[in-house]
């Protein structure tokens, strides 16, 4: 559950985010909008990466500006380029450094790395350097840095913009097998179609909310 109760938010003087009041809920959410309509400040929002001028978002409960620590063990993002997530030099090393501040021993840790990529089918790649995987598998191992510290809320930030129609596919059908709740921010309107839901954003407002035919038809008649 993810609550937004009129928020605002500025960035050196321009209003980017204006009265938002709305509850979150569903399994598989999108937010579309055009450039510059607030829709990734808004998803920054759901695990503190950005703390509202006003209002207050609530996560599962707890104010998100107020327990940072507390959210972003509950909200895992994922940005659009997969680079800025990947550290380590091999694909199980990324892994578990996501679980060092776990409790979990040593042989936990791997054992996990190496069940969460067989998740999301890199346990091929386990040992291969991280940097030379495709972009599609870049974007899978940054999933699966994410999940493999068990998350129950992932946000997605234009996670197709640097896939090719095939690793977009891919990474679609990936996130349909998920149990997690998800809000993803996106251009690629098929990639939500069959969401629960779907959020328009313009100019710092939501336009639209409802289900991905009938949210998804006003964008379109909105962008034309």
């Amino acid at each position: 559950m993810i609550e937004f109760r009129d928020v605002g938010h500025a960035y050196d003087g321009r209003i980017v985010l204006r009265d938002i009041t709305m509850t979150l809920a569903e399994n598989r959410i999108g937010i579309v909008g055009a450039n510059g309509s607030g829709k990734s400040t808004l998803a920054r929002l759901i695990n503190a990466l950005v703390t509202p001028d006003s209002g207050t978002v609530i996560v599962n409960g707890v104010d998100a500006a107020r327990h940072k620590r507390q959210v972003r063990r509950q909200v895992g993002f994922i940005f659009s380029d997969p680079d800025r997530q990947i550290i380590m030099p091999t694909v199980i090393e990324d892994i578990e450094l996501s679980l060092t501040r776990t409790p979990l021993t040593k042989t936990e840790r791997a054992a996990r790395a190496r069940t969460v990529l067989s998740r999301f089918g890199l346990a091929d790649h386990a040992d291969h350097p991280a940097q030379r995987l495709s972009g599609g598998q870049k974007q899978l191992l940054a999933l699966a840095s994410i999940f493999v510290t068990e998350p129950a809320i992932v946000v997605a930030d234009e996670p197709t913009t640097l896939l090719d129609l095939r690793n977009s596919r891919m990474l679609r059908r990936v996130l349909a097998t998920l149990d997690e709740q998800l809000v993803v921010v996106t251009h690629d309107l098929d990639l939500v179609d069959d969401f629960d839901r779907v959020i328009v954003m313009d100019e710092g407002r939501v336009v639209a909310d409802d289900i991905p035919t009938v949210a998804l038809a006003q964008y379109r008649r909105m962008m034309a």
